[in-house]
C-alpha cells in the first residue's frame, strides 16, 4: 500500500530580490527627521530650564479683568443683642417667682427682695415728711396771726393820727380866737406830727413783717419738698426691690440660689431677648485699621446669605484680635425691608463676610499660595510649558482673588500654587 505525502500541500514560493540599499537610508533619514522634530521642542525646553516639575503637580490661572470686593472672613458667634442683666439695688433676703429657662413677658415680676432696714428707712423718712408738713401748716397759721397784729397796729395808727388830725384843726380854730395859749398850739402840731410818724412805721413795720412770713413760709416748703424728694426717692429704691423683667425673653441662669442673702450690686440673672440677634466675630488684628463702622457684611446659614452691617469694633486687642459686632440689616441697598433669619440659637457659629472694599475694572488673578511664597512680589508666568520668573506688584487681595498693579498682562496664565519647589530658579518646564 502507497502512503501519500505532503507534496499536495506544498507551494513553491519564488525567491525575493534584495531591496536596494538606498531605500534603506531614505527610510533611516526619514525616521530620524520625524524623531528629531518631535524631540527638538522638548529638548530644548530641557536645556533652556533651571527645574522640571510635572504638570499636575501646580495650579494654574489666568490673569483676568474685572471688580474686585475686598472682603474678610470670620466666624461668628450668635449674641442677644439685648440680654440686660439684674442686681440687687440693696442687701436683703431673694425670693425668686420664675426658673432659668421660663419665658417672661415685659414687666413680669422675676423676684422680690426683702430688705427690713430699706423699709424701715423709708417709714422713717414718711413720718419726717409728715412733721415737716405739719410745721408749715403751723407757720402759716403763725403768718396769719402776724398778719392780724400787724393790721391791728396799722389801723391803731391811722385812728391815732385822725385823733390828732382833728385836734390839730381844733386848735387851729381856737388860737385864731386867742382860746389857747401859744403852747399848747404847738403841743397839737407835735402830737399830729407824731401820730403820723407813728403810722407810717406801723405800715413800714407791717410789710417788712409780710415779707418775713412769706420768707419763713417758703423755707418750710423747701423743706417739705427736700423731704418729699428723699420719701420719692426711698420709695423708687423700694419698688426696686420687686425685680420686674425689662424686656420679652427667658430667664437665663439664676446667679443666686432661692432664699439666699445677697448683697448690694450683686448679679441676680439675665433675661435674654430672643427676638434681635447679633453676631460677636473676632478679627485679626492685621485687618484692625482697614475696618470701619458701617461697612457690609453677608452671614451664611442654612445655604442662604443674608445682608448686614458692622455695627461695632473694640479698641482693645486680645489675644491678637479685635472684637466687633455685626447686626442683620433691616432694608437692602433698593430700600425694600428685610426679615431677620430665623432659627438662630445663642452661641451658634455663623461664617461671616465683611465686605471692605470694591475696586472696578482691575486686573486680578485666583489667590494661592504663590502669595505666600514670593511674599505678593513674584510670580511665574508659563509660556510654552515654560515657567518665567517674572516680578510683580500686588494690590488688594480678597478671598477669592487677588489684585495684580503690575507684571502681568490680561490673558496671562500662572503658576498660582506654592512656588518653594522652584528654589528661586528662573526657568521650570513642566513635564506632562
Amino acid at each position: 500500500m502507497k502512503i501519500a505525502d505532503t507534496s499536495a500541500q506544498d507551494v513553491v514560493i519564488a525567491p525575493s530580490r534584495k531591496k536596494k540599499p538606498y531605500v534603506i537610508a531614505a527610510v533611516a533619514v526619514a525616521l530620524c527627521a520625524l524623531l528629531y522634530t518631535t524631540l527638538a521642542p522638548a529638548i530644548s525646553n530641557w536645556s533652556n530650564s533651571d527645574v522640571s516639575i510635572s504638570r499636575e503637580r501646580v495650579r494654574l490661572a489666568q490673569v483676568t479683568q474685572g471688580d474686585l470686593t475686598r472682603d474678610l472672613s470670620v466666624q461668628g458667634r450668635v449674641v442677644a443683642a439685648v440680654s440686660p442683666r439684674l442686681y440687687s439695688p440693696a442687701q436683703g433676703t431673694i425670693t425668686f417667682t420664675v426658673d432659668a429657662g421660663d419665658a417672661v413677658e415685659k414687666d413680669q415680676v422675676l423676684a422680690t427682695i426683702d430688705s427690713p432696714e430699706l423699709t424701715n428707712q423709708l417709714q422713717q423718712e414718711q413720718a419726717s415728711l409728715q412733721e415737716s408738713r405739719m410745721a408749715l401748716d403751723r407757720q402759716k397759721i403763725q403768718a396769719k396771726k402776724q398778719t392780724l397784729e400787724n393790721q391791728k397796729a396799722v389801723d391803731l395808727a391811722k385812728v391815732a393820727l385822725t385823733a390828732a388830725d382833728r385836734e390839730k384843726r381844733r386848735a387851729d380854730k381856737a388860737y385864731e380866737h386867742n382860746s389857747i395859749s401859744q403852747i399848747d398850739y404847738e403841743k397839737a402840731q407835735d402830737d399830729l406830727e407824731n401820730a403820723r410818724l407813728v403810722y407810717q412805721h406801723a405800715v413800714k413795720d407791717a410789710e417788712l413783717n409780710e415779707e418775713s412770713l412769706a420768707f419763713e413760709i417758703q423755707t418750710n416748703e423747701l423743706q417739705v419738698q427736700r423731704q418729699a424728694l428723699l420719701v420719692d426717692e426711698l420709695s423708687r429704691k423700694v419698688e426696686e426691690l420687686t425685680l420686674r423683667s425689662p424686656v420679652n425673653g427667658i430667664v437665663g441662669n439664676l446667679a443666686v440660689e432661692q432664699k439666699n442673702q445677697v448683697t448690694k450690686n450683686q448679679p441676680i440673672l439675665s433675661v435674654v431677648d430672643l427676638s434681635e440677634f447679633e453676631l460677636e466675630v473676632d478679627i485679626p488684628e492685621s485687618y484692625a485699621d482697614d475696618l470701619a463702622i458701617g461697612m457690609d457684611a453677608q452671614v451664611t446659614l442654612n445655604g442662604e446669605t443674608h445682608l448686614a452691617t458692622l455695627v461695632t469694633i473694640s479698641p482693645e486687642i486680645e489675644n491678637n484680635q479685635v472684637t466687633g459686632r455685626v447686626r442683620f440689616a433691616t432694608h437692602d441697598a433698593q430700600g425694600t425691608a428685610l426679615t431677620s433669619p430665623q432659627g438662630l440659637r445663642q452661641n451658634q457659629r455663623l461664617t461671616t463676610r465683611i465686605l471692605m472694599e470694591n475696586k472696578a475694572n482691575v486686573l486680578m488673578v485666583q489667590r494661592g499660595q504663590f502669595l505666600e511664597s514670593g511674599s505678593g512680589r513674584i510670580a511665574y508666568r508659563v509660556i510654552d510649558d515654560i515657567a518665567h520668573r517674572v516680578p510683580i506688584e500686588t494690590g488688594a487681595r480678597s478671598l477669592s482673588s487677588v489684585e495684580i498693579m503690575s507684571g502681568l498682562s490680561v490673558g496671562d496664565t500662572i503658576i498660582v500654587s506654592g512656588t518653594d519647589p522652584f528654589n528661586g530658579a528662573e526657568r521650570v518646564l513642566l513635564t506632562q
